[in-house]
């Protein structure tokens, strides 16, 4: 919980001590000199032992008389123990919603206690309390000096001695019923001098009674009596060795443990353990009671937002302590909003009340919180509290589960921070990230496919584990436990534990600690502790403490507009999830993730706009798998209508936009697929321009041919590229897996080229070097009454003239790359009309330039009908198994033409193959023949006057 705002007087008496230490210093020197003139005085004086041992017995007489006078004196207010069982509970505290007018929870003043006798207590009741808080309880006089010392010992060292805390029994008896839990060395001093009075009037066996029924066992239960009537429905004489230790347990922090059932039953194991340590039972009883399930009966009553006001209330006795939290008559404001947390749970219970059977849902869970500064406005920790089959009471919110792909958002945003792109190319191919050892880590898609280079952003829109695995070793394993701290997440403090599978979602989180990282991205990069308590009130109206928000920035606003703009990318997600899903709300900007665990154990799905957050885990607290239903389909309906119904009527905000990819490297600017067309100058390899001649511009489509790391220093992507990129441990198994999805890529006969694409400007053609060319025959107009087409031109170039081609209506129909250049040309098919003539030179680089346009008219008879073969050609040769062969043919003016037959002639036989009387101007047909000799191929036609006419023949082998 916040600490209190008030804190600057703190900072000025620090300055005020600095000063202070100024002047002591000089001070101290000048004694120094003075203590340093007396010993020599007292040497010279023969200074004696019977002298020191006098001064010290002084000494002794004024410490032993001021310990005294300070005790009576911090005496004086002391109640008297006498008194203890009369103690009164002042009044009820209550807990309110941000806008204090909706009463959420009263803590009610009205205690509830039974006095017990000792004997009627179970005697492992006893041993219990006396096993985990005080295991030499019946040795000291109410302070133990020495476990003072290592408890102290063991704070300054973070260990876990496993021997309770400092306070024994007594000073705890003293503490709760007496002087309060305040935070002071005074308070300590009063608990300590009460407690030995305490041993001094009382029996261990009184003390004992004492403690068992004084001491708070949380909400308004007084002693061990009324907490087994509240928790186990029984009085405290019926009690079982369990329930004895959870109440033993339960004592150091009741509100804390009656809100964390998982950490209440690892509490009661401890207490057993510490039993059979003590000797109190054997090691079958131990392991008995360990395997006996926790089940407490207590139900609250009356009470709003259960899981959100418990946890305040356990953020409360943190901060004031149980006592002043049950009886205090505080007044607190929350940061809750009542109406968003009823529209929260109405979308919680509407889908799973469809859904719960259909997909083996039992819980979700759901926190909203406010970006710009860190309120919790939502926390519901499942869809009913009060149901004990699915375990409502414990808060999901607050427990630790595994995120799934809902965590790869970070990791690429880290990647972003070290200068990695949306557009950077990570292939999506299997590959093995640890082939070192038998276990290795070899993890694929969610639907076992591969889609080879992919760019970051549709990667992470898709949720592809490969490159997300991929990026997580780019960014490094420490390096991303380093930045999740950044982002307030607690879980991921134990280096040591995670790996590459971290990526995807093999480290637990808190849904609450989940939705604050991503309201931090909402946020610009601003990271808010996430609160729940605006301000606190005593009985009479004095503030207790009051918000003081606690923020820093967790990275750069850059890097949030990108990955902003990626989770709101809905067409980039459309290719696996579809467009229009329930990532998505209507007329607004919403950046989203989901995510699912291994066996369907968990759906996540959290998102954000500018001014909210939120976040929803569906599931079974069991953590049975559900039927088949990731986060999509378990947590995305209820987090949309939520969303939709939380900022219906609030103002419609974007992101702002991203930076531009300013990276040089292809890449780190690759395209969606991975692979990217050009126009690209066939001579010169490099981009075609507007001088590039159109007939050198070629359509290529280029594909990385390289992992990432054959590319880039994996901790300085825009530098420069790595030597030996085979000196990083991962190059080789990243470098396998992509040589072999482009094998099985060019197998399938996919035309690309594997290279990466040019970055430069084709500088081989240019204006200044284009030919220069003009016809000198014929003149325009002219006109031609044969079919026979004569052109000649005038032409040069810097280069040299490589070669001329011919144009007729824009159709080339003639080459020539010989001086004079000249055209030849029987023009057969070509109407008698008027056309128009162009040319082309080209130097050797293919500068092109343009002739003049050369009008003319064809007046000529039309030629004769003619048959031409277009395969086999001729001389060419076959083996018999390639039989039936295919015979292709061409036929001007078919219309002339009354019927074609093809025969073969081997050794002077003929045979007719083919006969049609329907002639087109292309034809094929099959010819069947396995002798083998060469054969001469021809054709024999007829016209409409049935004079027939034998065609050009060819030969063909037969081998």
């Amino acid at each position: 919980m916040p600490t209190s705002r008030h804190r600057g007087t703190g900072h000025r008496k620090n300055r005020v001590s600095r000063t202070s230490r100024s002047s002591k210093t000089r001070t101290t020197a000048q004694h120094a000199q003075f203590a340093h003139k007396k010993i020599k005085r007292l040497v010279r004086k023969k200074f004696t032992w019977k002298k020191l041992i006098s001064y010290g017995v002084i000494f002794c007489i004024l410490l032993f008389s001021f310990i005294t006078i300070y005790a009576a004196w911090i005496s004086r207010d002391l109640p008297d123990p006498n008194k203890l069982g009369n103690r009164q509970v002042a009044e009820s505290t209550k807990i309110y919603d941000k806008t204090g007018e909706h009463l959420l929870y009263e803590i009610f003043s009205e205690k509830k206690r039974t006095i017990v006798e000792l004997e009627d207590i179970p005697s492992y009741a006893v041993n219990a309390a006396i096993a985990v808080e005080d295991s030499k309880f019946y040795e000291h006089k109410g302070v133990r000096f020495t476990s003072i010392i290592r408890a102290a010992i063991s704070n300054f060292l973070h260990l876990d001695s496993g021997r309770g805390g400092a306070s024994t029994l007594t000073q705890q008896l003293v503490k709760n019923a007496i002087v309060g839990t305040e935070k002071s060395i005074n308070r300590k001093i009063k608990e300590a001098i009460l407690s030995l009075q305490l041993e001094r009037k009382y029996t261990k066996q009184e003390i004992l009674k004492l403690y068992f029924n004084e001491i708070p066992y949380g909400s308004t239960n007084y002693g061990i009596e009324s907490a087994s009537q509240a928790y186990f429905g029984k009085s405290s004489h019926d009690i079982n060795l369990p329930e004895a230790a959870t109440l033993a347990g339960m004592v150091q922090a009741p509100t804390f443990y009656l809100n964390n059932i998982d950490e209440m039953q690892e509490r009661r194991d401890f207490v057993i353990s510490r039993m059979y340590s003590e000797g109190y039972i054997t090691a079958d009883q131990k392991t008995k009671a360990q395997a006996e399930p926790l089940e407490l009966k207590e139900r609250l009553t009356g009470i709003d937002a259960p899981h959100f006001v418990l946890h305040v209330k356990e953020l409360l006795t943190e901060q004031f302590g149980e006592k002043v939290v049950e009886t205090g008559g505080l007044k607190v404001m929350t940061t809750l909003d009542f109406d968003l947390h009823t529209a929260a749970e109405k979308s919680i219970t509407t889908f799973l009340d469809k859904a719960s059977d259909l997909y083996n849902i039992g819980n979700a869970a759901l926190t909203a919180i406010d970006p710009s500064n860190g309120q919790v406005l939502v926390m519901i920790g499942s869809k009913d509290f009060f149901d004990e089959e699915t375990d409502g009471q414990v808060n999901v919110a607050m427990r630790s589960r595994q995120p799934g792909s809902s965590f790869k958002p970070f990791v690429y945003t880290a990647g972003f921070e070290k200068e990695y792109t949306p557009d950077t190319i990570l292939y999506d191919v299997v590959t093995n990230f640890d082939s070192r050892t038998e276990d290795s880590y070899t993890p694929h898609n969610y639907d076992q496919k591969e889609r080879g280079p992919i760019t970051v952003r549709k990667a992470l829109q898709g949720s592809l584990n490969i490159p997300a695995v991929k990026m997580l070793y780019l960014v490094g394993v420490d390096d991303m436990v380093s930045f999740a701290g950044r982002f307030g997440y607690t879980t991921l403090q134990d280096r040591d534990r995670f790996g590459l599978s971290m990526v995807l979602g093999g480290a637990e989180v808190k849904l609450l600690e989940h939705t604050n990282a991503y309201a931090t991205l909402a946020n610009e990069g601003v990271y808010h502790e996430p609160t729940f308590i605006l301000s606190v009130e005593d009985k009479d109206g004095e503030e207790l403490f009051e918000w003081d928000e606690k923020k820093h920035r967790a990275i750069d606003k850059e890097h949030t507009y990108t990955i902003s703009n990626i989770l709101s990318d809905d067409n980039a997600r459309s290719y696996m999830f579809g467009s229009g899903s329930n990532l998505t709300l209507p007329g607004r900007q919403v950046a989203a993730k989901t995510g699912t665990t291994n066996d369907y154990r968990d759906g996540w799905t959290l998102g954000y706009t500018p001014q909210l957050a939120a976040g929803v885990w569906a599931g079974n607290n069991d953590n049975t798998p559900m039927n088949g239903a990731g986060g999509s389909i378990a947590a995305a309906p209820i987090w949309n209508g939520f969303m939709q119904k939380a900022l219906a009527g609030k103002p419609v905000e974007s992101f702002p936009e991203a930076p531009e990819n300013k990276s040089k490297k292809p890449v780190l600017r690759g395209t969606d697929s991975g692979k990217i067309t050009l126009l690209v100058d066939k001579i010169s390899g490099k981009l075609a321009t507007s001088s590039t001649p159109e007939e050198f511009i070629e359509e290529r489509t280029y594909l990385q041919p390289h992992s990432i790391l054959h590319y880039v220093k994996k901790d300085n992507p825009n530098g420069s590229e790595p030597k030996n990129p085979e000196d990083d441990a991962q190059y080789n198994e990243w470098e396998n897996a992509v040589q072999t999805w482009i094998d099985k890529l060019v197998e399938s006969g996919e035309k690309v080229v594997l290279d990466l694409p040019p970055t430069e400007k084709d500088d081989v053609h240019d204006e200044k070097l284009a030919p220069k060319i003009n016809f000198t025959f014929p003149s325009n107009n002219a006109v031609f009454d044969s079919r026979n087409i004569i052109a000649k031109i005038q032409a040069s170039a810097p280069r040299g003239i490589a070669k001329v081609k011919y144009f007729i209506d824009d159709e080339q129909v003639y080459t020539t790359n010989s001086y004079p250049f000249e055209l030849t040309y029987y023009a057969r098919e070509l109407e008698n009309k008027k056309h128009k003539l162009t040319a082309r030179a080209y130097d050797d680089k293919g500068n092109v330039g343009y002739s003049n346009e050369i009008n003319f008219t064809l007046d000529a008879p039309p030629p004769p009908s003619e048959i031409t073969w277009s395969s086999p050609k001729n001389g060419a040769s076959f083996y018999a198994s390639s039989f039936p062969l295919t015979i292709g043919f061409n036929v001007f003016q078919p219309s002339k033409i009354n019927d074609i037959t093809a025969i073969s002639t081997k050794d002077g036989t003929q045979k007719t193959i083919f006969t049609t009387s329907e002639p087109e101007e292309q034809k094929h047909f099959k010819w069947s023949e396995s002798e083998k000799g060469d054969y001469i191929l021809s054709f024999i036609t007829s016209d409409k006057t049935q004079s027939q006419t034998i065609t050009e023949s060819i030969t063909v082998t037969i081998k």
